[in-house]
């Protein structure tokens, strides 16, 4: 096995019903070990008694939407999505503004292709409907 770039010992890992006592090594940006003990000593380790969350969903972003005559949210998908991921998210949920007079599918269709042109990761769209009296 490859030698770990980093051990996170000590660390205490959360879910739904509280934590559990658990480490992880990572090798190439990746969690590669996940174990009550991390056995191997690399250059870098963290301080013991740290607690490891699993990544974070922000459920309302506004990237690249339209906010009025010619004024556009500052974050591209590209931007938007390196700036969750360095802040620990690890999925956002953007909001897709439909304009006056545009259809919702067209609104649904333009945000997608924007979000695939700039970040090809995966992209999943979900509707919520407000009735206007």
């Amino acid at each position: 096995m490859t030698k770990l770039d980093l051990a996170i010992r000590g660390g205490n890992r959360c879910h739904g019903c509280g934590y559990i006592p658990r480490g992880c090594g990572i090798r190439a940006g990746r969690i590669v070990a996940v174990a009550a003990e991390i056995e191997e000593r690399p250059a870098r380790s963290t301080p013991p008694a740290c607690w490891c969350f699993p990544g974070g969903i922000d459920s309302h972003v506004h990237i690249a939407q339209p906010s009025g005559p010619d004024v556009v949210m500052a974050d591209d998908f590209a931007s938007a999505t390196a700036a969750a991921a360095a802040g620990g998210n690890t999925c956002i949920m953007p909001f897709a503004l439909q304009q006056r007079g545009m259809s919702l599918r067209r609104c649904v269709e333009d945000y997608v292709r924007r979000a695939r042109c700039e970040c090809p990761q995966r992209n999943r769209v979900c509707f919520t409907v407000r009735r206007v009296r």
